[in-house]
């Protein structure tokens, strides 16, 4: 069987928004909230409520952060979103309280199905729970809930869901070690 994406169609997707109100939004992203200052943090977030996001308090976005379509992202209080993240909001998005989205990550929620001919868009939600780190350069598919209190190592590749209270590094990622093991004994080499 062969592609054939003059078939290709996208009828079915909803973007949550009309046409007028996505242009609206590519528009101000890349002037007003690009341009904005470094700790501007209140300002960009106050711009991602008026389009339809659901940003918790203290949220740190930092300018450079691309979202696709911010009324399917929910962040959660204290959180942080870093340099040149992308967050690829073809569905739902939702980050929990204290968590860090370091620079140069991508929260992709869209795919395309490989073994229909009309190479077919598919979108699933991505879950990242209270309390987790994911560091830089990583890239978080679609479907994929990674846990409470969850570290990811940075450049990894998150292609399964990952469990609570974990370190997990590479590519595809994997657990290493629980997080807290041990930690009142390592609590006290800090002391």
């Amino acid at each position: 069987m062969n592609v054939d994406l003059s078939k290709y169609s996208q009828d079915w997707y909803d973007r949550g928004r009309p046409r007028l109100i996505i242009i609206l939004w590519w528009f101000v992203q890349g002037t007003f909230f690009r341009i904005s200052l470094h700790n501007m943090y209140g300002y960009r977030a106050f711009i991602l409520r008026l389009f339809g996001a659901k940003i918790g308090d203290n949220v740190k976005i930092r300018a450079s952060a691309k979202f696709h379509y911010p009324w399917k992202v929910e962040i959660g209080q204290n959180s942080w979103i870093g340099d040149n993240v992308y967050l690829y909001s073809l569905d739902q998005i939702v980050i929990g309280d204290n968590c860090v989205v370091s620079q140069n990550c991508y929260i992709n929620t869209g795919a395309h199905n490989i073994i229909d001919e009309k190479f077919g868009l598919i979108t699933k939600p991505v879950h990242i729970k209270n309390n987790a780190w994911i560091a830089a350069n990583c890239f978080i598919n679609l479907g994929i809930t990674i846990e409470e209190s969850v570290v990811v190592g940075a450049m990894s590749n998150v292609t399964k869901n990952l469990p609570a209270n974990s370190i997990c590094v590479g590519n595809p990622c994997a657990v290493i070690r629980d997080r807290f093991d041990n930690y009142k004994e390592k609590l006290q080499l800090f002391k």
